[in-house]
């Protein structure tokens, strides 16, 4: 009976992306396209800077509005910056050992150094994570405020930008899954004829979606923002537990290949290793702390 499912599953024409109506723009005027990867992060930061200006509100928070305005302006800067410089970085091999992306000037138009052209593709989750942190980091130290508790309160609300970044790959077309049989793989353009897994999707929904819905309920139904640390530690090991998984399915980039052949694990793999450790010695650290902030007479930061 087994056999049979699997021989009629294999058997299922693939879906083409093609014949989903899909284009990576809103729309356009002109030669200006609103592409839907600049909506995502647009989105994504509104809905961050609504929710903490939200979460503040609640007694015991850590800082105040002026804090929120400044965070999300460096953290902006710290996703753009730190995400294209950690593509470049972790994605961009070079024959020198320098990534070519510091080297490579071969670009037409205007801008020709391939750093700068973001338009051409190339952002880094783990790249953004770190320069968000360091923006927090930052904010954190001019303000006189708890750094751990800071993040907590940022790190709920992260997910919903994962989420709508990946279904933005998806509606592209890019970043596809590996090679499949399964009976909701996919044929995408510039993926050749064979179908694949829309590791976008598996993304989103479990980077994005899950995660989201962890760490609201565990904001606004459990003490877990008084324990510093504990929800950017679920956080930090949940986003790295995801996208550790999910890379058994996404299709390694082309310039890494022989890294997943070599080691058995691709770059995002190992890059989120470090995420899974730190994010459970945080929770440990928090749970073994004692909680802070739940006074009844407790007040936001001035």
């Amino acid at each position: 009976m087994l056999s049979l499912l699997a021989a009629g599953a294999g058997s299922v024409d693939p879906i083409y992306w093609s014949d989903l109506g899909m284009r990576p723009y809103l729309f356009e005027i002109g030669s200006f396209q609103l592409r839907f990867y600049s909506l995502a992060y647009l989105i994504g930061v509104i809905f961050a800077y609504w929710h903490t200006s939200k979460a503040i509100k609640t007694p015991g928070a850590p800082m105040a509005q002026r804090h929120v305005d400044d965070l999300f302006f460096y953290c902006t800067l710290g996703v753009i910056l730190g995400g294209r410089l950690g593509y470049a970085a972790f994605y961009t091999g070079g024959d020198t050992g320098i990534p070519s992306a510091f080297t490579d000037f071969s670009g037409d138009g205007f801008v020709s150094w391939k750093l700068l052209r973001m338009w051409d593709g190339g952002m880094s989750f783990h790249g953004g994570l770190i320069g968000v942190g360091v923006a927090m980091l930052w904010v954190s130290w001019r303000g006189n405020l708890n750094f751990l508790r800071v993040c907590d309160y940022v790190s709920v609300s992260v997910p919903m930008g994962m989420m709508l970044g990946r279904l933005a790959n998806f509606n592209n077309g890019e970043l596809w899954g590996r090679v499949s049989d399964v009976p909701w793989a996919m044929v995408f353009p510039r993926a050749g004829e064979v179908a694949r897994h829309p590791s976008q999707l598996y993304q989103a929904g479990l980077e994005g979606l899950l995660l989201l819905i962890v760490m609201m309920l565990l904001f606004w139904k459990t003490k877990a923002r008084f324990r510093p640390g504990l929800l950017v530690g679920v956080f930090v090991a949940g986003i790295g537990a995801a996208r550790f998984f999910n890379e058994f399915f996404r299709e390694p980039d082309t310039q890494l290949a022989d890294l997943v052949v070599q080691t058995g694990l691709s770059m995002g793999q190992w890059l989120s290793i470090p995420l899974i450790v730190t994010g459970l010695i945080v929770v440990i650290y928090a749970m073994t702390r004692r909680p802070v902030g739940t006074g009844a007479g407790a007040t936001p930061a001035a």
